[in-house]
């Protein structure tokens, strides 16, 4: 493609330097409008600028993206509610051997659950389970920290909905959901078992210590205090309490009548004395009687009481019942939805068709839950399209490439290794999505020159450098970001994850596991 006029270069240079700067540094001084925002102006701007026309604004946004990555977030919506999460918070913990075990397992858990419910949601959930996790063993945060975004990422990169720049590759290149698992599932569990065994050799001193499982350094003192307490005050119920007062009042009204006529003649002594004995039978009688109502009573009111207690406890498990049907249907559809994805379905259709299923089911009102959804990531999305689309159009990717493509052909180590290192460098400085949208269409036109075969390895390794590139830096992807920024808000257990401590982590993970990875992929 040849270059544009100079003067749509530059206005087209200069709309898409706007969107990136926002898009990168979100909280500029001069324009702190936020990502989202900075993406939809760098559309606005490549229109009203005379870049692109508002057709071509429209048509870059590409439909079928937005609509498996709004399927996808309604499902993991869903999946929370059905304590998916909290079950993966349980597997950390249950039976932990130590603090090295508990870094094994945090990867491990990060990397299975963003493959199947994106990277940014398991960041979002887990972080601050893992701070608690390791403020309770007594363990530094940082290398969980690490573990968490950097096993995510990782992880991510397995399936076409882990990450959204696997969601561009997986509708541009037309892979089959399979066909991408298969061909990128190696390189990912070789690279996050890698990823793992660098975060050990680097914090290795730092996870020394006795280690006692999170599940039991849960205080339940407190619960089972206010709960004895409520069960000693329902012993004293006002049965027993009337039968004690009627017994005290009883003794005390017969003695006092018996000795009120002490003073007067043997006879009146007598028969006052029968008298008192007399009413004080009546009165114990009465009392007798009393005390059997107000036991009567209270044996129905107990009674009333027990009845209504079985109800609550009948409704209780009925509920309980149908909480247990509702989470196993949430999981049934979930297990569908990717079943039809691996049947080679259409991925957008089947995740919203899947989220659709659970709105149905759930049978209430699902404005709770599509309140969750990131609606601000879709349209972020939306201005990205345009925005890059436009960028294209200036004809300065295609000139770029052109003078790479001859060192970054992937049918040698080489070429291969070239075309990572320019994968891995866009992806920190443009970010991974914009770059898989510049580079994707030229990287697979150049592989499918070779063979039909190196195309497809072309995407994955494109799909697989992009999503490891996040691991470099902290501003290499957006999970390391929410990671960053959950541990900072965290009320209980604040962490600050600087920029260099990531850095001296991430620059040598990033370049082996990237390497390793590359070799798996190559099959062709």
């Amino acid at each position: 493609m040849a270059m544009e006029p100079a003067l749509k270069v530059a206005l087209g240079c200069a709309a898409f330097a706007i969107f990136w700067v926002l898009a990168v540094f979100p909280a500029v001084p001069f324009l702190p409008i936020g990502r989202t925002a900075g993406s939809l102006l760098g559309a606005m701007l490549m229109v009203l600028l005379g870049v692109m026309t508002a057709d071509e604004a429209y048509a870059a946004v590409d439909l079928p993206i937005l609509g498996l990555l709004f399927g996808t977030m309604v499902v993991s919506v869903y999946l929370e509610r059905a304590d998916m999460f909290r079950h993966l918070g349980r597997v950390l913990s249950w039976r932990s051997r130590g603090g090295r075990d508990l870094l094994l397992r945090t990867c491990a858990v990060s990397a299975l659950a963003s493959a199947l419910f994106t990277n940014d949601t398991c960041c979002v959930v887990l972080t601050e389970f893992i701070l608690k996790i390791a403020r309770q063993n007594n363990l530094p945060p940082k290398p969980f920290l690490l573990a968490l975004a950097s096993s995510a990422n990782i992880g991510s990169a397995a399936t076409p909905i882990g990450n959204p720049q696997n969601l561009v590759i997986a509708v541009q290149s037309g892979i089959s959901f399979g066909g991408f698992v298969f061909g990128i599932l190696p390189a990912t569990l070789v690279g996050a078992a890698v990823n793992a065994a660098v975060l050990l050799c680097i914090y290795w001193g730092q996870l020394d210590g006795g280690c006692k499982p999170a599940a039991e350094e849960v205080v339940a003192v407190p619960t089972e205090v206010v709960e004895e307490e409520d069960v000693t005050s329902h012993r004293f119920t006002p049965a027993t309490m009337s039968h004690l007062r009627a017994r005290g009042g009883g003794g005390g009204g017969g003695g006092g009548e018996g000795g009120c006529h002490h003073h007067h003649h043997h006879q009146e002594p007598v028969k006052a004395a029968a008298d008192a004995n007399g009413g004080g039978e009546k009165r114990a009688n009465g009392n007798g009687i009393h005390q059997r109502r107000v036991m009567a009573n209270g044996a129905a009111a107990a009674g009333k009481g027990q009845d209504e207690y079985d109800r609550h406890q009948e409704e209780e498990e009925e509920e309980e019942w149908q909480s247990r049907v509702w989470k196993a249907c949430v999981y049934v559809i979930t297990a569908g939805m990717l079943v039809a994805l691996l049947l080679g379905l259409n991925m957008s259709w089947s995740a919203i068709t899947a989220a659709l299923a659970l709105i149905v089911l759930d049978f209430k009102d699902a404005r709770p839950c599509l309140e969750k959804v990131s609606y601000p990531l879709l349209l972020f999305f939306c201005g990205m399209f345009i925005t890059v689309d436009g960028f294209n159009k200036t004809g300065i990717p295609s000139t770029f490439w052109e003078f790479m493509e001859p060192y970054a052909r992937i049918d040698t180590p080489t070429g291969t290794v070239i075309l990572a290192l320019v994968i891995l460098f866009l992806s920190n400085v443009a970010s991974n999505v914009p770059t898989v949208l510049l580079l994707g269409a030229r990287v697979a036109a150049s592989a499918a020159a070779i063979s039909p075969a190196a195309e497809t390895n072309a995407w994955l390794i494109l799909a697989w450098t992009s999503t490891v590139a996040g691991n470099l830096s902290l501003l290499g992807s957006a999970a390391n970001l929410i990671v960053c920024e959950q541990a900072r808000r965290s009320q209980h257990y604040g962490y600050t994850l600087s920029f260099f401590s990531h850095l001296r982590f991430g620059f040598p993970a990033t370049l082996i596991v990237t390497g390793i990875g590359l070799m798996l992929i190559r099959t062709y």
